[in-house]
């Protein structure tokens, strides 16, 4: 008796958390990079294309580092499938046209929220500077 009474406990408490952003769900994100390819002085854009084998990121909800990351296809585009319900980042590095960025690279970053189960979301192109 003591043992069912810990094992209906046991249900009722994991049934009860709630998942946070991240995977293990059943909807999806999906972009497209699209590329500035400048001049070395960056004062003429030479080419614009949507950008192949460049690294986009997904950052799950709060979390400070990112969760994923997917390499475009050869027509710019990226997906993170298995996504649950929550907020996520996408995100993907551009060169810096100023000089004034440590390093000079920033991310391009893009936020949306999944709000239903099953959910398709395709996002704006993140315009990336090369």
């Amino acid at each position: 008796m003591r043992f069912s009474i810990t094992i209906i406990i046991s249900i009722l408490l994991l049934s009860g958390c709630e998942k946070e952003a991240g995977e293990g769900g059943t909807s999806s994100i999906t972009g497209k990079v699209w590329v500035l390819d400048y001049n070395s002085e960056y004062s003429e854009i030479n080419a614009t294309y949507y950008g192949q084998k460049e690294d986009v990121f997904i950052i799950y909800g709060d979390e400070v580092v990112y969760g994923n990351a997917f390499e475009t296809n050869y027509d710019g585009t990226y997906k993170f499938d298995h996504l649950r319900k929550g907020k996520y980042r996408i995100y993907a590095y551009s060169e810096d046209t100023t000089g004034l960025v440590p390093g000079g690279t920033f991310p391009v970053i893009r936020e949306v929220e999944i709000t239903e189960n099953k959910q398709d979301l395709v996002i704006d192109d993140l315009v990336i500077v090369k």
